[in-house]
């Protein structure tokens, strides 16, 4: 890992595959934008390397108050916006690359006050951005069957309808406002797992987490964004941690690109546009044993690199890239 990549003891978040995403982009120059600031590893990284000005953007106040104690350092080279990365284009144009390091991050888990983990009492919140629901708001709020269909869509929770059932019998004897509250209830519906087994309650927090922040939607909209942003020859690096997002990134750079291909060889051949994308990293990039050793979350990271073309950016559907969506929205 470099210097980069080095993390002070101070700083609750190591940047995953932050050394094999400085060497697919290399060199790198110019303005960057980092959609996903978080604790500003990426950024420093892409300024360590080479990067003229990095524009951060995070939607988290948390990332906001953070950076002001470290951020005059760099003299203005490193420029932070309060927004959704969804919304880069507004922000920021012809821009030589984009980095976007999806899900919640480290330094969000370890604060039970926001309520993201499992393993930590704290208020049922999930918010990465403060506004909007809570979680709380939709556990004690959203009926049995949409509580379900959040559960199965967004968490692939096999027993989404017996957790929803208990959650709604709960809630009528008192409302579900703690982060244990809603574990212990989670846990009387799933078996006791066994050694080497994840959390019970994995799949049903990933998902409430994914709707409150509406994760998958700003996904979509943040890759397309992007596409808007970059100038051509800029790089687009996605760095993502569950099947779901990396299937996404994958189906986006291959439709955008110009290799989604046909379902049906017998389907007459329609025009196609010319690629926005050339992809960069035919396979996914992931940790190396040394990064692993160091930083262990980095396991399931996978890393995605693509160049913007000259050809005008474009749009994508939901279909294109398998986006989970809720029997309501379908």
């Amino acid at each position: 890992m470099s210097a980069a990549a080095a993390t002070p003891s101070d700083d609750p978040h190591i940047p995953v595959l932050l050394a094999p995403l400085l060497r697919a982009v290399a060199p790198v120059s110019g303005v960057w934008v980092d959609g996903t600031f978080g604790a500003g590893g990426y950024a420093r990284g892409l300024i360590e390397a080479g990067a003229k000005t990095v524009i951060g953007i995070d939607r988290d106040p948390l990332a906001h108050e953070m950076a002001a104690a470290w951020l005059p350092e760099f003299g203005g080279r490193i420029v932070l916006h309060q927004a959704n990365f969804a919304e880069m284009d507004q922000i920021a144009s012809d821009v030589d690359g984009v980095v976007l390091d999806l899900g919640v991050s480290s330094m969000q888990l370890d604060q039970a006050d926001r309520g993201f983990s499992f393993m930590k009492d704290g208020p049922l919140d999930m918010r990465m951005g403060q506004d909007g629901p809570s979680a709380a708001d939709i556990v004690n709020g959203a009926d049995e069957f949409d509580i379900a269909d959040i559960l199965y869509t967004y968490g692939e929770e096999r027993a989404s309808r017996r957790i929803a059932k208990s959650i709604v019998a709960a809630r009528k004897m008192a409302p579900i406002t703690r982060t244990l509250e809603l574990v212990k209830i989670i846990e009387s519906c799933l078996p006791r797992p066994k050694p080497g087994q994840s959390h019970p309650a994995t799949r049903s927090f990933q998902a409430l987490r994914i709707a409150v922040n509406d994760e998958y939607g700003a996904l979509m909209q943040g890759l397309m964004a992007a596409e808007r942003a970059l100038k051509p020859g800029g790089l687009l690096a996605v760095v993502s941690f569950h099947s779901v997002e990396d299937r996404m990134v994958k189906r986006f750079m291959q439709a955008r690109g110009g290799q989604a291909g046909r379902a049906n060889r017998y389907a007459p051949e329609i025009e196609t546009e010319i690629p926005a994308f050339q992809i960069v990293t035919r396979k996914a990039v992931g940790p190396d044993d040394d990064e692993l050793a160091v930083n262990p979350r980095s396991r399931s990271a996978k890393l995605r690199v693509a160049r913007r073309t000259e050809a005008p950016a474009g749009e994508i559907d939901a279909g294109q890239i398998a986006l989970p969506q809720l029997k309501e929205d379908r």
